[in-house]
C-alpha cells in the first residue's frame, strides 16, 4: 500500500514548473511589502548588499537542504524526518536538553506560554527524534497562513478600491484613515481574507500539475510584467534619480547591527525557509533536475524580484517628495497617495496594478503553505485531497478571521487576549501580532536551524549529496575540503583530486557558518543577545 502511494505520487510536470512554482512559494508580500519598507529604515543600499550577503549565507544552503529531503523521500515534512532519521539520538537529546533550558528561561521572564511550547518541544525531541522538526515544519504555515490570509485580503480589497478610484487620497492622514477604516470593519476585513483563502484553496484543489504548477506558469510571469511596467513608470517621474541611488547607492553609516540582524531574519521570511514549503514541492520532484541549479535559479529570482519591487516603489516615493522610512505603512498608504499625487488620469490604473501584483504575490506564497498541511494529511491520513483542503481551510480560515477582526480591536477577544497576555507576556499587540512575531521570531528560525543540523550532522552531507547527484553529478565532486564538509567517507572523493566545488563549499556552510548564523539572529530575535 505504502509502495503504491510513492509510486501514485504526483509530479511536477516541467522544471520550469518546478522553478515557477518554488519561486512562487519563496515571493511573496515580503519581497514587495516588506522589503521596500525595511530596507527604506535600514539605509537604502547598505541594508540591500548586506541582505544580499544573509541570503548566500543562509537561505542558498538551507534551499537545497530542504528541497534534497522532499525529493529523497517523496513525503511532507513530518514523515520525511521521521523516514531519515526514525529513532531518537544524541543528537535530538542535546536538543531536548537546549529546549528544556530556554524553557527555563522563558519561565524566568514570566512567558509560561512559550516557556510550555519549549518543554514539549523538548519532550518530543527526547522521545519521537528528528521527526519533531518536520512537526514544527508543518505548524508553522498553518500559523502563518492564518495571518497571512488578513493582508492578502487587504490586497484584495485595496485592489478593488483602486479600480473603483477609492484610492485618490490628498494626504498621508486621509490615507491611513481609510487604511484603518477599512482593516477595522470587522465586517469587510473578514470578508476579503475568506476570498483570499478562497483563492488559494480552489488552486490547491485541483493538485500539482492542473493547480499549483498551472497557476505559476500564469501569476509568476503576470507578477514580472505588472512590476517591470511599475518600474518604467517610477523611473519616468521627475526626481526619480534620488530612489535609485538611495536603493543602490550603500550607506554604511546609516546601517546598524540590529539593521544586519533584520536582513539576517528577512531571509527566513522573504524564502520561505524552515516551515516545510520547499521540503513539500521537492517531494513532487523526479531525480533527472539538479537541486544545485534549482535552488540557485529561486534564489536569483526571488532577490531579483525584491530588487524590481524596490526600483518601482523608491523612485515614485522620492518623486513625490516622500521620505523612505515610513515603515509598514508604505504600501497601504504612501503608495495609493503616491499614485494619486501624480496627477495623471490614469492613476487609478497605476494604483489597481499595483495591488494586483500584491494579490498575485500573496497568493503564490499562500498556495505553498497550504500545500504543506494538505500533503501531511494526505500521507499521513490517507485523506483525499479535495477533503484536506476543505478542512485545512475552514480551519485557518477561523483562525485568521480571529486575527482579522483584532487588528483593530484586540478587546473584541476579552478572553483570548487575558490567554495570550498570561502566555506570552506584556499587553501589546493583538493576536494578529501574537501570529505573526511566533512564527518570524521562533518558528522559522528554529526551523530553519533544525533543518541545517540534521541534514549537516545527523543525515549526513555525504548521504545528502548522493541525493544532489542525481541530475547534478558534475556541481558536486568535492576535494581534500570534503573532510571539513563531512563527506570524507564519499566514494567519489577518495576517487580521484578535485578542486573546489560548490558541493563542498555548501557542505562547510550548512554544517558551520548556516547554524551559527541563525543562532545569533535567533538570540537577538528573542532578547537574548543584544549587538546595539
Amino acid at each position: 500500500m505504502n509502495k503504491n502511494k510513492v509510486l501514485e505520487r504526483e509530479h511536477w510536470g516541467g522544471h520550469i514548473g518546478f522553478i515557477l512554482a518554488a519561486t512562487g512559494s519563496a515571493v511573496g508580500l515580503g519581497n514587495i511589502w516588506k522589503f521596500p519598507y525595511i530596507a527604506g529604515m535600514n539605509g537604502g543600499g547598505a541594508f540591500v548588499l548586506i541582505y544580499l550577503l544573509c541570503i548566500a549565507i543562509i537561505g542558498l544552503p538551507i534551499i537545497i537542504c530542504e528541497i534534497t529531503i522532499g525529493r529523497r523521500t517523496q513525503k511532507n515534512p513530518y514523515s520525511a524526518f521521521r523516514e531519515l532519521a526514525p529513532s531518537a539520538t544524541n543528537g535530538t537529546r542535546a536538543v531536548g536538553l537546549l529546549f528544556l533550558l530556554m524553557s527555563l528561561g522563558m519561565l524566568c521572564f514570566s512567558k509560561f506560554g512559550l516557556a510550555a511550547i519549549f518543554l514539549l518541544v523538548s519532550l518530543a525531541a527526547f522521545y519521537t527524534g528528528w521527526a519533531f522538526i518536520g512537526l514544527m515544519c508543518v505548524f508553522t504555515p498553518f500559523i502563518i497562513l492564518s495571518y497571512y490570509g488578513v493582508v492578502g485580503g487587504w490586497t484584495c480589497g485595496y485592489f478593488l478600491k483602486g479600480l473603483m478610484g477609492g484610492l485618490n487620497f490628498e494626504t498621508a492622514e486621509e490615507a491611513g484613515e481609510v487604511f484603518q477604516a477599512f482593516a477595522g470593519s470587522a465586517w469587510t476585513a473578514v470578508s476579503f481574507q475568506l476570498i483570499f483563502m478562497l483563492l488559494t484553496g480552489a488552486i490547491v484543489w485541483f493538485g500539482i500539475r492542473n493547480g499549483i504548477e498551472l497557476a505559476s506558469k500564469i501569476l509568476l510571469p503576470l507578477l514580472f510584467l505588472l512590476l517591470l511596467t511599475l518600474v518604467m513608470r517610477s523611473l519616468t517621474l521627475p526626481g526619480a534619480e534620488e530612489g535609485v541611488r538611495f536603493l543602490l547607492s550603500p550607506d554604511f553609516s546609516q546601517l546598524t547591527p540590529e539593521g544586519v540582524l533584520i536582513a539576517l531574519g528577512h531571509a527566513f521570511f522573504s524564502l520561505s525557509l524552515g516551515m516545510g514549503a520547499l521540503i513539500t514541492y521537492g517531494s513532487y520532484m523526479d531525480r533527472t533536475r539538479n537541486i544545485f541549479t534549482a535552488g540557485f535559479s529561486i534564489v536569483f529570482l526571488d532577490t531579483l524580484i525584491s530588487l524590481i519591487a524596490g526600483l518601482a516603489i523608491f523612485p515614485a516615493v522620492f518623486a513625490m517628495g516622500m521620505g523612505p522610512d515610513v515603515g509598514p505603512g508604505l504600501i497601504f498608504q504612501i503608495m495609493p497617495l503616491t499614485f494619486t499625487m501624480m496627477g495623471e488620469s490614469l492613476a487609478w490604473i497605476w494604483v489597481s496594478m499595483f495591488f494586483l501584483l500584491l494579490v498575485i504575490a500573496a497568493l503564490t506564497s499562500a498556495i505553498s503553505m497550504l500545500e504543506v498541511i494538505v500533503a501531511f494529511l494526505i500521507d499521513e491520513f490517507k485523506w483525499n485531497r479535495k477533503t484536506a483542503v476543505v478542512v485545512t481551510l475552514a480551519i485557518a480560515a477561523f483562525a485568521g478571521a480571529m486575527c482579522s477582526i483584532s487588528v483593530f480591536d484586540w478587546h473584541a477577544f476579552p478572553w483570548l487576549e487575558r490567554i495570550f497576555v498570561f502566555a506570552f507576556g506584556g499587553t501589546k499587540g493583538n493576536l494578529f501580532d501574537v501570529f505573526d512575531s511566533f512564527s518570524s521570531n521562533y518558528l522559522l528560525p528554529l526551523g530553519g536551524l533544525g533543518i541545517a543540523l540534521f541534514v549537516g550532522w545527523i543525515w549526513g552531507t555525504r548521504y545528502a549529496v548522493e541525493e544532489i547527484r542525481k541530475g547534478g553529478q558534475q556541481y558536486i565532486d568535492v576535494n581534500f575540503f570534503s573532510l571539513l564538509a563531512g563527506l570524507k567517507d564519499d566514494p567519489i572523493s577518495q576517487s580521484r583530486a578535485h578542486t573546489l566545488t560548490l558541493g563542498t563549499c555548501w557542505g562547510i556552510f550548512i554544517r558551520f557558518i548556516t547554524p551559527i548564523a541563525i543562532i545569533i539572529a535567533f538570540l537577538h530575535s528573542i532578547g537574548w543577545l543584544s549587538l546595539g
